[in-house]
């Protein structure tokens, strides 16, 4: 295995990490066994980082994990989990949740813990409900060991929250067709340039860089000189970057664990040949040719005046049409913009005042795009998910 060095304390990680919200499951629940015997075989050979969060697995995944990690394994682990801050009402809810989450991982510590899934509008809450406060009594008493966030919003918004607080780790999205969306490239070198280190999420993008391939991207790397899968080629692009710390992996198949170890002990930083970097590019571009909205997600064009997430409205839609698992970018659009876990941003508050068409670097026309994007993703089918997300990101922490 690869570790990898945490800047401000030192620790070395696993450059693979185990994510825990993609766990084996049997009967729409988590497989106990398999899921469990997948876990203890990954920490065998080396992992040491596992990242979990509330809603996983309709709050399952803590509990399971609380399970798994019993017999020496949780010592030879990072835990990772997240503040909700969609069920953070006051400054007393951030202590009452951590306290739960303590109980039903069966640990006294949390060795990375973050704020989870962060943009403008909840980091704003956050921090008129003194979540630095908490952050810093948690360390005080032990309960967490190195406070991080997580991140789906605009860069200038990532930055912001960068320099608020001293952060150890920060969590972004981020693979070969993700350099300019959300915290993009310029973030995670942002995030390291402050000796900040970053975990990354969605390398393959929900699957969706390693599974069903267009015809022209099966074809760029069968002509490759090496070959190697999807997964591997994404997976080591991303490590390829000197300031990535952790990959994190949603794995719930044994072949695939099994590869993404293997492919993880040889990919050292500027370890990509550039005929390797060669095929990327080109596969980025057949890739970005299904892309509907050219948008660079450099946000020029937020605050939009009427709540809109102009950026994240149209990286999903793209999404939709690139071959994402539609239902999954359904249920985000539902969860991220039409509320299920915060306050509404879709394209359906757009009133076409033309304010983001004058800012626009690209000379989009947005709200022309975004009724694309309302009729696309807005409609019933996504209407009806929004009330079982706001059922799985509920206020109440269940015990």
């Amino acid at each position: 295995m690869q570790y990898r060095q945490v800047p401000k304390n030192g620790e070395q990680l696993s450059a693979l990490g185990f994510g825990a919200m993609r766990l084996a499951t049997k009967r729409l629940s988590i497989d106990e066994e398999r899921a469990t015997r997948q876990i203890r075989d990954a920490i065998d050979h080396g992992i040491n980082y596992i990242d979990t969060a509330v809603p996983y697995h309709g709050g399952e995944s803590e509990r399971f994990l609380g399970r798994a990690l019993r017999d020496g394994y949780r010592e030879k682990v990072k835990l990772a989990t997240k503040l909700p801050p969609w069920s953070v009402k006051t400054r007393e809810d951030m202590d009452r949740i951590l306290d739960i989450q303590l109980k039903k991982l069966q640990t006294d510590h949390i060795d990375y813990y973050l704020l989870h899934s962060l943009e403008a509008s909840q980091w704003k809450r956050l921090i008129e409900l003194d979540v630095l406060e908490f952050l810093d009594s948690a360390k005080a008493a032990g309960k967490i060991r190195n406070a991080g966030f997580s991140f789906h919003g605009d860069r200038k918004t990532f930055k912001t929250i960068i320099d608020a607080y001293d952060w150890v780790f920060c969590q972004i999205q981020y693979n070969f067709l993700d350099e300019t969306n959300q915290a993009g490239t310029e973030g995670l070198r942002y995030a390291a340039s402050k000796n900040i280190a970053v975990m990354i999420m969605e390398p393959l993008r929900g699957g969706m860089l390693a599974g069903k391939l267009p015809d022209d991207v099966k074809q760029i790397y069968r002509d490759a000189g090496t070959k190697r899968s999807a997964a591997a080629w994404a997976l080591l692009w991303v490590w390829n970057h000197p300031e990535v710390t952790v990959v994190l992996s949603g794995m719930n198949d044994e072949n695939h664990i099994a590869e993404n170890i293997k492919t993880c002990e040889g990919a050292l930083p500027g370890s990509m040949t550039a005929d390797d970097l060669t095929t990327m590019e080109k596969v980025a571009a057949t890739y970005r040719k299904l892309i509907r909205v050219g948008c660079t997600g450099c946000a020029y064009c937020m605050p939009c005046p009427f709540g809109v997430n102009i950026p994240q409205c149209f990286t999903m839609y793209n999404d939709y049409h690139m071959g994402s698992n539609r239902m999954m970018v359904r249920g985000f659009y539902g969860m991220q913009l039409m509320g299920g876990m915060g306050t509404p941003a879709d394209a359906s508050l757009c009133r076409n005042c033309g304010k983001c068409v004058k800012a626009c670097p690209q000379k989009i026309a947005i709200p022309d795009e975004l009724k694309k994007v309302r009729r696309t993703l807005g409609g019933l089918s996504t209407k009806l998910m929004v009330p079982l997300v706001r059922l799985m990101f509920s206020p109440k922490v269940k015990e």
